[in-house]
Parts: C-alpha cells; sequence; structure tokens
C-alpha cells in the first residue's frame, strides 16, 4: 500500500514544524482579586471589633472631628453614675491620677479625651477636668456625637 501524505501540519497543529514559542502577553489578574476580595472580607468583619466598647450617651454638638492620631487615642469616660474609666477599665477616683500618669510614661502623644455622658452632671465631669488639669494633663479633647444642634438653631 502507499505511504501516508505529509501535509506540513505538525502534530501541535502548528504550519511550518517547530516554531519558537511566544510569552504570554497577558496578566492573570484573579489570583489578585481573590486575595483582594478575601482581605475585603476580613476587614469589614474585624472591623466592629476595633473600637472601644463602652456604652455611654454622649451629648450631640456640630463640632467637627478632631485630626486622627497615629498612636490609638486615650479615653477618659465619666459615667452618669459618677464612676470614671480609663478606656473600658473602671479607676477608682483616688487612683485616676496615678494610673494617667504611668500610661503617659508610655505614650508619644499627651492628649486625653473626656468623653461624659449626656446624663452626667456638669459639675462633676468639669472636676475630672479639673483634676486632670491639676495633675498636669493640659491637653484634653471632650468628645461628642456630631449632628447635633448648632448656634444659630439654639438662639430660636
Amino acid at each position: 500500500m502507499g505511504s501516508p501524505l505529509k501535509t506540513g501540519v505538525s502534530s501541535g497543529g502548528r504550519r511550518g514544524g517547530a516554531a519558537p514559542r511566544r510569552p504570554m502577553s497577558e496578566i492573570n489578574v484573579t489570583p489578585f482579586v481573590d486575595v483582594v476580595l478575601v482581605l475585603l472580607v476580613i476587614f469589614i468583619v474585624a472591623a466592629p471589633l476595633l473600637t472601644v466598647g463602652v456604652p455611654i450617651e454622649l451629648p450631640r454638638t456640630s463640632a467637627t472631628p478632631l485630626a486622627s492620631e497615629s498612636e490609638e487615642p486615650l479615653t477618659l469616660t465619666v459615667y452618669a453614675d459618677g464612676r470614671v474609666a480609663i478606656q473600658t477599665t473602671e479607676v477608682p477616683l483616688d487612683e485616676l491620677g496615678s494610673r494617667l500618669r504611668s500610661i503617659m510614661a508610655e505614650r508619644t502623644t499627651t492628649r486625653i479625651y473626656l468623653r461624659g455622658d449626656r446624663e452626667a452632671k456638669y459639675e462633676f465631669v468639669m472636676q475630672v477636668m479639673g483634676a486632670l488639669n491639676k495633675d498636669g494633663f493640659r491637653d484634653i479633647g471632650l468628645v461628642t456625637d456630631g449632628g447635633g444642634p448648632d448656634l444659630d438653631s439654639l438662639a430660636n
């Protein structure tokens, strides 16, 4: 019988035999998108856990927020019933100054954020603020919730 005909097509489907392979010019972004979506889900789940969880009813004002800092802000909370807490740890009033001094010795900023419950007596909040000032803490920021009345609406 006869010999099979050669057509010039190699078994790889290319014409002309062993042509050089060109590098692939497309970037596969699928793994990158997968990693980004996983990180997004992780941050969405973890973000609520990063806030200080002290339940307090802050007064509402029209003040704008302060610029953010490089380290976690130190917050002092005054509750409506007269208790005081540093971050989330309740502290007796007679130990407040010494504990704050030991904490501030390890920090780069001297700012303290004072959070007073709206039901707390103004006099007590100011006494705590005065005690902080007397103990050498001069950089005190008062924390409020935004969206409250401004001066124009209070005048009416």
